[in-house]
Formats: C-alpha cells, structure tokens, sequence
C-alpha cells in the first residue's frame, strides 16, 4: 500500500483564465495529462461552482486513477489552484509518473508562486 502523495498550493497562476473557470477544459485538460503520463483513467467527476450573482467561481474536480488519483480546486478570484496527485506502488513504482504528472500541472497553471509538499505514504512499520 506504499505510494507518493505529492501536494501543491499554486498562487497567481498566470494561465488562461478560463482554465480556472471552464469544468469541461479543465476535466479534458486533467484526464489527458494523467493518460499522457502512463496512468490508468477509472473515472471522473468536476464540478462547477458559482457565485452569488450565478457567475463562474471555480471548480473542482477528481480523476480516480487504478494507481490512485489527481484532484484539484481553482480560486479563480485569487488566480488559486490546490493540486494532490497520489498514486499506489504496490505491483508497480509509479513515482516516476506522479512526479511527471504533477510538473506538467503546475507547468500549466504557470503559477508566480508555489509551496509542495511530497509525502511517502503507507510504509509499513518493521515487525518487532
């Protein structure tokens, strides 16, 4: 059940705006990277949020990955975006694909700033 858990807050991304705003490019933008990078597409779900006034106000979206998954949430108001890519290593080391995965978004997103954080998840204890 080990696996790499690799975690990013992007601040005033200087991508397009609407990749902040759009479900659907944003949901196409998402699957695609993690099918350019070797990874198993099981399912999706983005959804749209708005505002008082009905306007666009981010979104949020999840790519179920067989190895794991990439989620992701936009502040467009900030020009925001928190990204999480975790992929299992149990048959296979796919560290590799998550760390190329994870470069390409944040490439994307062409953020001025960043803070990531990489965990290693579920190793398991020695026996006594």
């Amino acid at each position: 059940m080990n696996g790499l858990h690799l975690i990013a807050d992007l601040h005033a991304c200087r991508c397009v705006p609407a990749l902040l705003l759009d479900t659907s490019a944003l949901e196409a933008y998402c699957v695609g990277a993690c099918q350019r990078h070797g990874l198993t597409v099981v399912g999706r779900l983005f959804h749209a949020f708005r505002d008082a006034a009905g306007l666009p106000a981010g979104v949020t979206g999840t790519v179920v990955l067989a190895e794991s998954h990439l989620a992701i949430h936009t502040w467009p108001e900030v020009g925001g975006v928190t990204l999480d890519v975790y992929v299992c290593n149990f048959s296979d080391d796919n560290s590799s694909k998550a760390r190329a995965l994870f470069a390409e978004v944040i490439e994307h997103f062409d953020p001025a700033s960043r803070q990531c954080t990489s965990v290693e998840r579920g190793r398991l204890a020695p026996a006594r």
